[in-house]
């Protein structure tokens, strides 16, 4: 293969088109539905690991609504907006804000969550309206209220009424993922219903935006639909579960293809032959029993490669799977490229991604580290260089 490769040798590439394809996806998941739903992007944990500078722009081009964690990212969103002349997205804050937040996000007409009663001293700093969501507990008993809590807000709202705004209305599911089974998905989406129907009728009928269904429930559940759908890793072309993606054969008669944005590559340090009866790295947990070339990536767990997938992972060079030998180092991984590359002076290996007519997903490396998905993307590195191709 052949690369452009930037000043570091561990890179990250970006697919537009993977995430305008996944776009499509949700975009056409109920066809049938009378009002098509809004389409949201979350954008947290540096965009899944993606990088939120570089997602920022694809993400605000393939989605109505944006959802991130902290207040300075929403407020980033806004300065991008007016810096480039780019039409206005909603933006809401999912996580939580400070007295000194709500007076910026205000003012900047980014939305936040209500999920305590904390803000309640901190409503003098507001000369303006903010826009506010409320979280409903309704079962997995992280943020929000529970039902019988639900007249303490509204009085929030009623002695406040000048300056919270009452938009929306959210939850969050516990158990969609992992099983194939939604008997308690389906109690939290009635409890969700019941909760934010009392909050409409308390603030005068006002219609609220609900919104549930993260990338599970939106594939599996669609009870759980609403108004937007809050779509977070299968949005970068990753499965939640496998479990996910058998249901979603079910539901929508066939699993739809999710193109995966992100691919990780490295540049050889160093490829040189071993001869037989040589060690590779710490602790002598690798040997050769034959002569041996390898090839030094100059990468680890710094960058966010997992240690646990020591001696059982493989990166793909010239289309070939090679095993990775030895422990993965804090800035060094070494591979056996023996058939891959036996007179190549240097290499690319790819960590995750396609090679030819092999691929490794970061599913398969979650497995060879005893994790999941999203933590092996949420872990790469920020340092990490991250190109936007086609």
């Amino acid at each position: 293969m052949s690369h452009g490769f930037p000043e570091q040798a561990s890179f990250i590439e970006l697919s537009a088109s993977a995430l305008r394809h996944n776009a499509r996806v949700f975009r056409g998941i109920d066809a049938t539905a009378k009002t098509p739903r809004r389409l949201g992007a979350v954008i947290k944990g540096n965009a899944y690991g993606h990088g939120f500078e570089a997602m920022l722009p694809l993400l605000h081009e393939v989605a109505d609504v944006l959802y991130v964690i902290s207040a300075q990212d929403g407020l980033r969103i806004r300065e991008r907006e007016r810096d480039e002349k780019l039409e206005r997205r909603d933006v809401l804050v999912l996580g939580a804000v400070g007295p000194r937040e709500l007076r910026e996000l205000a003012r900047a007409k980014v939305g936040v969550v209500l999920s305590d009663l904390s803000w309640a001293t901190h409503l003098s700093a507001l000369n303006e309206p903010l826009e506010v969501h409320v979280h409903i507990d309704t079962g997995l008993g992280r943020e929000g209220f529970s039902q019988p809590e639900l007249p303490a807000v509204v009085e929030l709202f009623r002695t406040n009424a000048g300056v919270l705004k009452p938009a929306g209305v959210l939850s969050h599911f516990a158990n969609v993922e992992d099983v194939t089974e939604q008997g308690y998905a389906l109690q939290q989406v009635a409890a969700f219903e019941r909760g934010a129907t009392t909050l409409e009728a308390a603030l005068g009928n006002v219609k609220l935006q609900r919104h549930m269904a993260a990338s599970a429930a939106s594939l599996v559940l669609p009870q759980a639909r609403f108004d937007v759908l809050r779509t977070g890793i299968a949005l970068y072309g990753l499965w939640p579960s496998a479990q996910t993606r058998l249901s979603a054969r079910v539901v929508l008669g066939e699993a739809p293809v999710l193109e995966p944005v992100l691919s990780w590559r490295c540049k050889s340090q160093a490829v040189k032959w071993l001869e037989a009866g040589a060690y590779v790295g710490y602790g002598c947990t690798w040997r050769a029993t034959e002569r041996t070339r390898i090839a030094v990536l100059p990468m680890g767990y710094f960058d966010g490669y997992p240690r646990l997938a020591s001696g059982k992972a493989y990166a793909l060079v010239n289309g070939r799977r090679c095993p990775l030998v030895g422990r993965v180092m804090m800035n060094h991984v070494v591979l056996d490229v023996t058939r891959a590359a036996p007179e190549a002076p240097e290499v690319v290996a790819t960590l995750i991604g396609h090679d030819g007519d092999e691929t490794l997903s970061a599913d398969a490396l979650a497995g060879w580290a005893d994790t999941i998905n999203y933590e092996v993307v949420a872990r790469l590195g920020p340092h990490l260089e991250r190109r936007v191709i086609d």
